[in-house]
């Protein structure tokens, strides 16, 4: 049986109905604007072997209740945008969704972490039709959004290879370069935002 017990299908319908309000406020920008706030997006629930890892690492008890209160990302979002205007656009957007309160909000992109890493992380407190483990009704939820631009996921998905290799012998050399990497990304993440803006402003865009 799964760790989420019977709240499972409540979390997949809570995730379903996040990515299809989001798919939908993508499309409106678009049709609005001929432009799209994001590129693309995935989601996830997270893997019983990896609730319980998590839960194990943090020293909690390994059981349904810990896995929906003790970690606020089993149901996750990741939204990948063009530009770092676009990602706190959708910051900002999901912040006012009705429903979703936020429970705390880590700014990665201006604050990045000493590895590099760059990113922005919303937790929401989701409201749903339905119990939740403290036996509330309606219930209420952790989601994890996090946003970034391309060059962002790029860093991060790479970063995240390399990072399991096992039996490197020059894992200093390859952090640095990492953070290197990181780094000149981050710089031409900022040159593009300057460069649309530039265009939008020429070209009389709001």
């Amino acid at each position: 049986m799964s760790i989420y017990g019977k709240y499972g299908d409540t979390m997949c319908a809570i995730m379903q109905q996040l990515v299809q309000t989001m798919q939908a406020y993508n499309r409106e920008r678009e049709e609005a604007t001929g432009k799209k706030v994001f590129e693309h997006l995935r989601y996830r629930i997270k893997s019983d072997e990896n609730t319980k890892a998590k839960l194990e690492k943090t020293g909690c008890e390994i059981s349904t209740y810990h896995a929906l209160r003790s970690i606020t990302d089993s149901i996750g979002l990741r939204v990948v945008c063009l530009f770092i205007d676009d990602v706190y656009q959708m910051a900002a957007w999901l912040k006012t969704l009705p429903g979703c309160a936020l429970v705390r909000e880590k700014d990665y992109i201006r604050n990045a972490k000493p590895n590099g890493y760059r990113s922005y992380h919303l937790i929401l407190d989701v409201t749903a039709p339905a119990e939740d483990p403290d036996g509330h009704v309606p219930g209420h939820f952790f989601v994890e959004v996090q946003l970034r631009t391309i060059a962002m996921d790029t860093w991060a998905a790479l970063e995240h290879e390399l990072k399991y290799k096992k039996n490197i012998a020059n894992q200093q050399l390859i952090v640095s370069q990492l953070h290197r990497c990181a780094n000149e990304l981050a710089a031409c993440d900022v040159s593009m935002q300057t460069l649309r803006n530039i265009i939008r402003e020429e070209g009389g865009e709001q």
